[in-house]
Formats: structure tokens, C-alpha cells, sequence
């Protein structure tokens, strides 16, 4: 319960509440030996540090699974993604990127029956999820645009609520590169997306990206209704009867 009370937490937006229900969690886990749950707290730590700002310190809890455990190939992938995100931001691009290649190649090893229950959301489009979140977090922004299409890309596997914040970084990257018939394309795409965004990390990042670009003065009118439809969505409660 602290485990996914620290995940809804983060969910929320609420970072130091659910670094200390991680904390918890992860105290328990280790009192009664239940070595499962301790990975997916280790691998929660990981992901808030890095949206947290603290890119060295996921890169740290990251390498200290990495060297201290043997993990199977499924779990070894996400911790491999962490280590990836966190050497990105601490200004390691070629080393980042051979981390998420490394992660690709583990998925692949996988198997249903050395794979722990909670590990099911470690697809391919996952790593590309995260590998594009670090580029275009880190600068990489055209290099970001291929990573996050293939993100959202439909699979017959399960997705996660988080495929629409990919959704999102795209239509920043496609807003910063000018590319205004495709960015047009995603932000009409976002818009139909809105009311089914839980995540309040995620809205906000939406709600950041508008504001930046919907009343530049090269924003082609299109693309600018387009945004300012998201707005006025963003201001809408969608539980409203």
C-alpha cells in the first residue's frame, strides 16, 4: 500500500509526499524480505528523482541496483532506462544513449516465466517513452521526434496511461522544430486526448507547453486555435454533470 500510495502521489504531482511514502515502502519491503516489491520501490525512487531535478541521483540509485543484484532481463531494461535518463542529464549523451540500447537488447532475452508481476508495463515503447523524454528534455529535440512517434505507436500489448504525455513532449518538440502542418496534426490529437489525462504531472506539462508557444507570433493561426482549444480544455471540468 505505501508503494502505491507513493506512485499515486507522484501521479499527482505531489514529489515530496511520495518520496516519503517510497521511503516507506521501501523500509517495509526490506523488513519482511519481499524483494520484489523493493525493485519496483527502487525503480519508483529512480523515476522521481529524475522528474524531480535530480538527474545524479537517479543515475546513483540507478547504477546501485545495477551493480549489486542479478535482475532479470525485464527488470535489468527499466533500471538500464533510469541509469540512461540520469547520465543524460548529467551531460553523458553518448553513454545515455548506449544505456537505452542496452535496455532494448534485454527485452528481448524476456521471458513470461523470469519476469516479476508488477514489471508487465516494460515494453519497447516504454524505453522509447523515456529515451524521448530525455532528449527532449536535454536539448535533443529532432532526435526526439522519431523516438516519440514510435512510442505511441499502436501495439497488441497493454498500454499505459503515460503514452499521452509522450503525446505531449511530441507536440512541444514538432512546436520548437516549426514543423506547424505536423504539430497541428498532434495538438488536434491532443485535444481529443484531454479528458482522459488522470495524471496531474502530465496535464501540467500540457498546460507548460501551451502556454509557451500559443501566443508566439510565427505560430500559424491553425496550430494556434489548435492550442488555444487545449487551453480552454485545461480549464474545463470533465466531471462536471
Amino acid at each position: 500500500m505505501a508503494e502505491i500510495a507513493g506512485w499515486a502521489l507522484f501521479n499527482a504531482g505531489n514529489f515530496k509526499a511520495s518520496r516519503r511514502f517510497n521511503q516507506e515502502a521501501l523500509f517495509l519491503a526490506r523488513l519482511c524480505g519481499d524483494k520484489s516489491i523493493e525493485l519496483i520501490t527502487l525503480q519508483n525512487r529512480a523515476m522521481l528523482s529524475g522528474w524531480s531535478g535530480r538527474p545524479r541521483e537517479e543515475l546513483a540509485i540507478a547504477a546501485s541496483v545495477l551493480e549489486a543484484r542479478r535482475l532479470t532481463p525485464r527488470v535489468e531494461a527499466i533500471f538500464r532506462a533510469r541509469e540512461a535518463q540520469g547520465l543524460a542529464g548529467s551531460g553523458y549523451a553518448s553513454e545515455s544513449s548506449r544505456a537505452f540500447e542496452r535496455a532494448r537488447s534485454l527485452l528481448t532475452e524476456s521471458t513470461p516465466d523470469n519476469t516479476p508481476h508488477w514489471a508487465w508495463w516494460i515494453t519497447e515503447r516504454e524505453i522509447d517513452r523515456q529515451q524521448g523524454r530525455a532528449l527532449q528534455e536535454y536539448g535533443e529535440v529532432r532526435k526526439a521526434i522519431p523516438v516519440l512517434e514510435n512510442a505511441m505507436e499502436d501495439t497488441p500489448v497493454a498500454q499505459v496511461g503515460y503514452r499521452n504525455v509522450a503525446a505531449v513532449r511530441l507536440l512541444d518538440c514538432l512546436l520548437r522544430e516549426r514543423s506547424w502542418s505536423a504539430a497541428e496534426k498532434e495538438a488536434l490529437r491532443v485535444l481529443s486526448a484531454v479528458g482522459e489525462m488522470s495524471s496531474l504531472v502530465s496535464l501540467n506539462i500540457l498546460s507548460s507547453v501551451v502556454r509557451k508557444h500559443a501566443e508566439l507570433p510565427e505560430v500559424p493561426m491553425g496550430v494556434r486555435d489548435a492550442l488555444q482549444g487545449i487551453s480552454k480544455a485545461l480549464d474545463e471540468d470533465f466531471y462536471e454533470l
